[in-house]
Order: C-alpha cells, then sequence, then structure tokens
C-alpha cells in the first residue's frame, strides 16, 4: 500500500515490480490525476516550455500494465497500525502487510491581515501552476513573498513573460538559509540585472486590495501576490497513527517509520542518514526520486539503507546550477570559489575542517562526478588548489576516495 500520488509514490510502485514484487499494490493519491514530478511547475511547465503531459512520471497504460491499482483523487484518512488497515475518503478499509507514506509537503501559508484574497496565490499543484501561468500572461505586476527556489524561480518565469516584479524577503540576501551571503549574493544579483525590484530585510505586514503593505509602512502595487514562503511536511497521517514525528515522519536509514511495517519516503521522510550522522529531510526532487527504490527494497525484507548526498538543482534566466552535499544549519563553514563570480560561471565549495561538505556548479558542466567525489572523500584540502582552476580537480581527491 502506498500513500502519496507524487514522484516518490510512483518511484516506490516502479521499484517494487523492478524488484519482483508480484502482489497487490495500490496507489492512493489525493490529486485527481496521475502521479507527476513537481519541478517543472516553476521551470519549463511555468514558462509554457514543457508540455503538461510531460510532468507525469508514468501514463496510465504503465500502470495498467504493471498491475497498479491508481487510485487518483482518493486519500487516506486514517491509518490503524495494529489492524494493518487504511481508512480510505469513501470509507473503504484495506489492509496493508507494508504501508509506505509518501505524503509530501504542504506550502506555508501567510498569515497576515488580507492573507486570504483571491489574488493570493500558491504553487505547489499543477492546477495552480496553470492557474499562475495564465495569471502572468493577463497582469502586468506581481509581489513574490519569500526569496527561495520557489519565489525565485516564480520571480524569474514572471521577468520572463514581462512582468513587472518585486521580491519581498525577510533576510538580508535571497536563499540565505541554503546557500549562505555569499552565493546569495550571486542571485539577489542576478534577479536584479534582470529588472526584479528585490526588496531585502523587508517584513510583510499585509496584503490589501492594491498589492502589499511592509512593516515599515511602504506600500507595493501589485495585481496578485504569490506566496512562496517554503512547505511543511504533511505529517496529519502519520501524527494520527502514532508514528515518531520531529520535522518530518522519522525514519532510520531504511526508511522505516517507528511501527516496523510503515515506512516514509520523499518530501515527509526525516530519514538517518548514515554518512552524514544524523537525521535530514531534504525537500528536493532527488529525494523523491531516489528514496522510494530503498523504502521498497526494505520492504521486501532487505538490508539496505539511504545515503546518497543531497542534490538539487535550478535554472533561472540564463543560470543553471547543481548543488550536492549538505551543510547543517549552524554549522560554522567557510566558502571557497573558483571561477569568475561576476560573470556567473564559478564552482563553490563549502568548507568545515578543511574538507569539502558541499559543493556547487554554477554555469560550468561535466563537473559534477568530481564535485561528489570530493564530498565523499571528507578528506582534508588543499584550499589553494581547490581555488585553482588550472588544477584538475579529479587530483584533489585521495587516492582510493
Amino acid at each position: 500500500m502506498i500513500a502519496g500520488g507524487g514522484l516518490a509514490a510512483a518511484k516506490a510502485a516502479e521499484a517494487l515490480r523492478a524488484e519482483g514484487f508480484d502482489g497487490a499494490i495500490v496507489l492512493v493519491g489525493r490529486e485527481p490525476h496521475l502521479p507527476y514530478e513537481r519541478p517543472p511547475l516553476s521551470k519549463g511547465h511555468l514558462q509554457g516550455g514543457d508540455e503538461r503531459q510531460k510532468i507525469f512520471v508514468h501514463d496510465a497504460d504503465w500502470y495498467r500494465d504493471h498491475a497498479i491499482d491508481l487510485r487518483p483523487g482518493v486519500t487516506v484518512t486514517g491509518v490503524d497500525p495494529a489492524a494493518h488497515q487504511v481508512t480510505l475518503s469513501g470509507g473503504e478499509r484495506l489492509r496493508y502487510d507494508k504501508l509506505l507514506l509518501a505524503t509530501g509537503a504542504v506550502p506555508r501559508h501567510l498569515t497576515v491581515p488580507g492573507h486570504d484574497r483571491g489574488n493570493v496565490l500558491y504553487l505547489r499543484t499543477v492546477e495552480e501552476c496553470d492557474r499562475l501561468r495564465a495569471t502572468l500572461s493577463a497582469v502586468g505586476k506581481i509581489v513574490v513573498i519569500g526569496a527561495g527556489w520557489i519565489g525565485l524561480e516564480v520571480a524569474a518565469a514572471a521577468r520572463a513573460a514581462g512582468v513587472e516584479v518585486t521580491v519581498v524577503e525577510r533576510e538580508r540576501q535571497p536563499l540565505l538559509g541554503a546557500l549562505g551571503p555569499e552565493i546569495g549574493a550571486v542571485f539577489a544579483g542576478l534577479h536584479r540585472d534582470h529588472g526584479v525590484d528585490l526588496r531585502l530585510g523587508a517584513v510583510l505586514a499585509a496584503v490589501t486590495e492594491t498589492g502589499v503593505r511592509l512593516a515599515d509602512g511602504a506600500h507595493i502595487e501589485a495585481d496578485t501576490v504569490v506566496a512562496g514562503i517554503g512547505a511543511v511536511p504533511d505529517t496529519e497521517l502519520a501524527a494520527a497513527a502514532g508514528l515518531t514525528i520531529d520535522n518530518g515522519v522519522k525514519t532510520t536509514a531504511d526508511l522505516r517509520t517507528s511501527d516496523p511495517d510503515i515506512f516514509a519516503a520523499g518530501d515527509v521522510a526525516n530519514a538517518y542518514h548514515p554518512r552524514l550522522g544524523g537525521h535530514i529531510r531534504v525537500e528536493h526532487w532527488a529525494n523523491a526520486l531516489n528514496q522510494p527504490a530503498v523504502a521498497a527494497r526494505a520492504m521486501l525484507g532487505r538490508q539496505v539503507a539511504y545515503d546518497e548526498l543531497p542534490y538539487f538543482y535550478t535554472d533561472q534566466y540564463d543560470l543553471g546550477m547543481e548543488y550536492i552535499g549538505h551543510v547543517p544549519p549552524g554549522t560554522a563553514h567557510d566558502v571557497v570559489i573558483r571561477g569568475d563570480v561576476a560573470e556567473r560561471a564559478f564552482l563553490a565549495f563549502w568548507l568545515r575542517d578543511d574538507k569539502v561538505i558541499a559543493a556547487m556548479n554554477v554555469n560550468i558542466w561535466d563537473q559534477g562526478d568530481q564535485l561528489k567525489a570530493l564530498v565523499l572523500a571528507a578528506a582534508p584540502i588543499d584550499r589553494a588548489a581547490l581555488a585553482d582552476p588550472s588544477v584538475a580537480l579529479d587530483r584533489l581527491v585521495p587516492a582510493g576516495a
């Protein structure tokens, strides 16, 4: 039994069949669609470059051909671990041997006065994407609340559509929590160069009929307000079932929850990571893509552990980047740059105790394997050589790493 209708759910069903499981698989998802991927909703599909059909993980024939009992538009409303049963939104009760929770995350909502006005939009579902895309073709000005990944990608899409954009962010740089001030400044410059009015250190006070009002009294006119202030794991079902919740559904390295027959994967899972030595929850595509295969094997009784390094990417205007590794919040670290920041063609490395713990390539490609190897090596490194483009990265990876 799989609860959740996104990428993680579809990949779990795929992995179970690939591992040879020939029993019944029921996949229940609350949205009335085939399971789909979410990155295109803030990238290609939002900008009109990707056809809607391309967002789906598999077509309907695939589920039929692989004997997956797919039930879109149905919600799991309750889990009874003792009876090994779930209750569906129509009242039906189904028994399970193993249950995978792939319920994902839900957007944080604004709470300021005016937050419920009809001109406030969010971006999580394909319907919300379609509405936002239609809006961008019809309005002249928008305000984006939040300069995280979603907020900045929406801003880039809006500028591509010729819309005036103001981004309101309470931190002093975009992406401060994810990338830190040095690299956050790169994204600030990128958006300003493309005509975005970036208001940093600004606090939203209210949504008005004609825009937004900030805490300092400033009023910004806008036809539409897009809120991109993060997401929270959808743990309601798991919590009601008595599972351990801690920034998501807490799991072991094999994605098993506090109940031995219930597993979790994707945005909702706060999984123990053996390489990183602690629990981590990652709201990015790669986790939803790769975790389900481990969960599937564990559900089938195999000895497995999910130890892939966190990975994410973005495309904004003419900037493309990939990031691999993890910098725990509050960790003391340094950033070493290789390349030309002003030209936005560089590599960045996050170091702790002279070891690379995360790395990023910006408009420099075919370096992913070397960046990953440096992070996995977890060995002291020569900072000067790391910053020197004339030194090949593979020379910096210790032998045998």
